[in-house]
């Protein structure tokens, strides 16, 4: 009985046809069974028989070579005369070196972390650039108007190496009153509460870290570090982060001897030790350490505004600046020390820092 080779419903009579044309026909309708057949044979041929594979994973046949799978034997035919070791090393010869990708600016060394002789020496600076920066940017912030970056100070003029109104400030700083006593210079900023007391914003803090290691022009103006404690905190962790103290390891134990054992001793005594022990440090420690103790002199003298005291300012830098290199079982006292060492250092700016 005949079957319909199409619906009804599409309007075409069905016909009877012999069952011999009817299974011809239907293979018309899927295809010819001869191409049915070519296209089986072809992907027959394009599989590898076992013994094929065998023989390319084995030996490396030329005819696995040429099948579909991978052969190590014919991989390694590839290589150079050396083989891959050769090839290897070619490439590693090839590749520039550290400080040709430093001289064409494809790399720039840190900041965050460098040792400070290096930086100084790299930056041709006796005082890291960023200190200055930030110790400028905090006195002057609130008093200047975006872009005149002028720290006015009462009794200062730019020396060799120095200009106002830039932050590329390659000298130290002006002198510090000649005691706590006198006049607060013109510096709004320092009036700020809590000034290295309150954190910063830490994610704010890394932004600036990341910037200031990856980018030489840094613009502490720039309305990203508005908080002055972002900047602050900044300050206080580029100090922690060096390998060696702004008080060398090789000092520590000089610096709390000279306050653990003349206790008993005038605060004379104490703090001539002490500004020998200051004059006997490396040039960039001596340098920063006077910039910063100058600065943080101009701090305390608005300590009515910002409450902050000599005190206060000796508990957040001693353990930052004054740390030994392998930690002690008696640190709660040797942490008193510390900041006992910053406090006279404080006390004594003007006699132990010399004018220059």
């Amino acid at each position: 009985m005949a079957r319909p080779c199409l619906s009804e419903a599409s309007g075409i009579q069905s016909a009877e046809l012999p069952p011999g044309e009817e299974t011809e026909s239907s293979s018309v309708d899927f295809g010819s069974s001869e191409r049915l057949g070519s296209w089986q044979e072809k992907e027959e041929d394009a599989r590898p028989s076992a013994g094929v594979r065998k023989a390319g994973w084995a030996g490396g046949s030329q005819e696995a070579s040429s099948g579909v799978l991978f052969s190590p034997a014919a991989a390694a035919s590839t290589l150079g005369p050396g083989g891959l070791e050769s090839d290897l090393s070619k490439f590693l010869q090839r590749r520039p070196t550290l400080q040709s990708l430093r001289e064409k600016g494809y790399i720039k060394d840190q900041v965050f972390g460098c040792a400070l002789a290096a930086l100084c020496e790299r930056e041709r600076s006796r005082v890291p650039r960023f200190v200055q920066q930030c110790i400028r940017a905090v006195e002057a912030r609130g008093t200047c108007a975006a872009g005149d970056r002028n720290l006015e100070t009462p009794g200062w003029t730019p020396g060799p190496g120095e200009r106002k109104g830039s932050l590329e400030w390659d000298s130290v700083s002006p002198p510090c009153p000649s005691n706590l006593g006198s006049a607060p210079p013109s510096a709004p900023g320092l009036d700020i509460d809590g000034l290295y007391r309150i954190s910063g914003n830490l994610a704010t803090i890394q932004k600036l870290r990341y910037k200031v290691d990856h980018d030489e022009r840094l613009d502490l103006d720039d309305g990203r570090w508005e908080d002055v404690h972002v900047i602050t905190g900044a300050l206080k962790l580029f100090f922690r982060e060096l390998p060696e103290p702004l008080f060398p390891f090789s000092h520590f134990r000089q610096f709390i001897a000279a306050i653990s054992e003349h206790l008993g001793q005038d605060q004379a005594q104490r703090s001539r030790c002490v500004r020998d022990l200051v004059r006997s440090l490396p040039a960039p420690n001596h340098d920063t350490l006077r910039l910063l103790f100058q600065h943080l002199c101009r701090v305390i003298e608005h300590g009515e505004q910002n409450r902050m005291s000599v005190q206060s300012v000796a508990i957040v830098f001693g353990p930052t600046l004054l740390r030994p290199e392998v930690e002690e079982t008696s640190m709660p006292m040797t942490m008193v020390f510390q900041n006992q060492v910053v406090e006279l250092i404080l006390q004594q700016c003007s006699d132990i820092f010399l004018p220059h």
